[in-house]
């Protein structure tokens, strides 16, 4: 691992010191960067999937009362990254043009700026809690637990926030491997804690021998715990890797001050507050979408949920190129160098969609296997895989609009392509949605996401092409 560190750090200090590099070159630094944040995002969603089955084969109201708040939870996590994604950009940029010392400057008031906000968030979220379940119009059978589920979400969102801005950061500096080991680390933690959490006690019986196996039996409490014990721990990590080993950011035995400046809050706020917009059309899109899916009924909730749990595995690839379009076109940009941020754009994003296509003809095929994985339910079952079946047409596009986006965030170019996804997801997905959802049911609200996300990712390749993006080189 350390020899392939090595020769990815050779390429990238090809960028700073502006030499020349060969296709060959650009193919094997995008894949080199490519690969592990794919392994990352791929981790990501798979203690999705295990969090999805272990409460999933408790029952659908088990199931509908997480599904009911993911959407919020994803509005508060997208928040987080914008925040992180604010000061990291500000970090590839620097180390592009060979400021290690302004680097690590950004990134000591980085810690506080996110804290602070992170807390905010942490309060927000508890404020609510209470009151989310019936604002979605969820069933009243399940607001209790998914109350308290997103309680507990927003309690540990300053952990999540301290794991995405370590992961970012190191992300940014070209070491993809570190924050991918920890997110595969983080499943692994997810899944035993969740096995303890979630179930209660029982009896077992492994060759003849029969043993009790101790369990909380918490339910969907427990699958929040389970998962935000492991954020923490991974967090932790994280950040002491950052703080101690890192061979361009670590802060160790240096002098600096941690409160934010004027010029660093400024860009953060440039590039993070059209991410954080962003977030909050697109999550906010999701919850007027879970609005519509409630009056469906328990089964069509959470087959919605397990539906765009189980699509995640599709599209997760696409965003872990996109992590390593951002540090690619962050550190072009950083070093002035035009020419070559347009091939890396271009490189990303044509690998993006051929991934991303490759996937969605699997999930095409096995949408009956990957809904039953997480479900026993066979009302459940036959309405996530019709999703699936419908979503997998749009997976080329959806990837295009999701490794451009990346290229424009590393460009630190975000209040254009928010507006773009501003106009497209509520435009044309909700108007759609609104329109099919009382006569096709779960299938025109999947139909109207298909046809948006074409659009989409028609209208980023367009921006991609006309490179006003790259108006800062």
């Amino acid at each position: 691992m350390r020899m392939q560190a090595d020769k990815t750090d050779g390429l990238l200090a090809l960028i700073r010191d502006g030499k020349p590099m060969t296709l060959g070159q650009q193919l094997r630094l995008t894949v080199q960067l490519s690969a592990p944040a794919v392994i990352a995002q791929l981790s990501s969603i798979v203690m999705q999937y295990i969090d999805a089955a272990m409460v999933g084969s408790l029952g659908a109201e088990a199931s509908a009362s997480i599904g009911l708040v993911s959407t919020t939870t994803w509005l508060f996590w997208g928040l987080c990254v914008a925040s992180a994604t604010g000061f990291s950009v500000q970090v590839a940029h620097k180390i592009g043009a060979g400021d290690m010392q302004g680097a690590r400057n950004v990134l000591r008031q980085s810690l506080t700026a996110t804290l602070v906000f992170s807390l905010l968030l942490a309060a927000l979220g508890m404020a609510i809690s209470g009151k989310l379940p019936a604002w979605l119009g969820g069933d009243v059978s399940i607001h209790h637990d998914a109350s308290l589920y997103f309680c507990i979400f927003s309690l540990f969102l300053p952990a999540l926030q301290m794991n995405f801005l370590a992961g970012g950061m190191l992300r940014c500096s070209g070491n993809m491997n570190v924050p991918s080991l920890a997110g595969v680390a983080m499943c692994v933690l997810d899944v035993v804690l969740n096995f303890f959490l979630i179930f209660p006690s029982r009896t077992w019986s492994v060759a003849g021998v029969s043993f009790t196996m101790p369990g909380a039996g918490l339910g969907a409490s427990g699958a929040a715990l389970g998962t935000v014990a492991a954020e923490v721990i991974i967090a932790c990590i994280l950040l002491r890797y950052l703080w101690t080993r890192s061979d361009t950011l670590k802060l160790v035995g240096e002098q600096g001050k941690f409160r934010p400046q004027a010029t660093a809050l400024k860009k953060a706020f440039r590039i993070g507050i059209p991410m954080g917009i962003e977030h909050i059309v697109i999550c906010g899109a999701q919850i007027m979408t879970t609005v519509i899916v409630a009056p469906l009924g328990v089964f069509a909730i959470a087959a919605n949920s397990f539906a765009v749990t189980a699509e995640s595995l599709c599209y997760m690839p696409g965003y872990g190129i996109a992590d390593a379009a951002t540090t690619l076109v962050g550190q072009c940009i950083g070093a002035g160098r035009r020419r070559l941020t347009r091939c890396f754009a271009r490189i990303t994003v044509f690998m993006g969609m051929g991934i991303m296509g490759f996937m969605g003809i699997l999930m095409y095929w096995f949408a009956p296997q990957i809904i039953g994985l997480m479900t026993p339910v066979e009302e459940i079952r036959q309405l996530g895989v019709m999703a699936l079946r419908i979503e997998a047409f749009a997976e080329p596009m959806f990837a295009a609009s999701i490794v451009a986006y990346g290229v424009f965030v590393g460009a630190a170019d975000t209040l254009v392509p928010c507006l773009m996804n501003f106009f497209s997801i509520w435009a044309v997905r909700l108007s759609l949605a609104a329109l099919l959802a009382p006569s096709l049911g779960l299938k025109g609200v999947w139909i109207a996401m298909c046809i948006e996300l074409c659009f989409r990712g028609m209208i980023f390749l367009i921006r991609l092409k006309r490179e006003k993006w790259m108006k800062k080189i």
